[in-house]
């Protein structure tokens, strides 16, 4: 493929995540969050199988680098969506 075609389908891409995420109704964030976690999981798996494979030394740092970003996105997004989830706990209120 050529650079342009494939820049073109990055920015086509960018619109359409873009608009599917703002057009997300408040209610359904935390889902959302989620499955964004889950995403990131199925990158890990793939920088893990492509730093294993047979190849250069650049594409093993470069699968490290992924495994450490994706791994930063995972944690960070459970945290976020942990404390989305505690938003909507109801509080308990002393009897008086």
């Amino acid at each position: 493929m050529s650079f342009i075609a494939i820049l073109s389908i990055f920015v086509m891409a960018c619109f359409v995540g873009y608009y599917v995420v703002w057009s997300v109704t408040p209610a359904l964030h935390t889902p959302l969050m989620a499955v964004t976690n889950a995403i990131s999981s199925v990158i890990i798996v793939g920088a893990l199988v492509a730093s294993a494979a047979a190849g250069s030394l650049v594409a093993k740092w470069l699968g490290l680098g992924a495994v450490v970003l994706a791994s930063i996105n995972i944690f960070g997004g459970f945290a976020v969506t942990a404390r989305m989830l505690a938003m909507y706990k109801k509080k308990d209120r002393p009897v008086a």
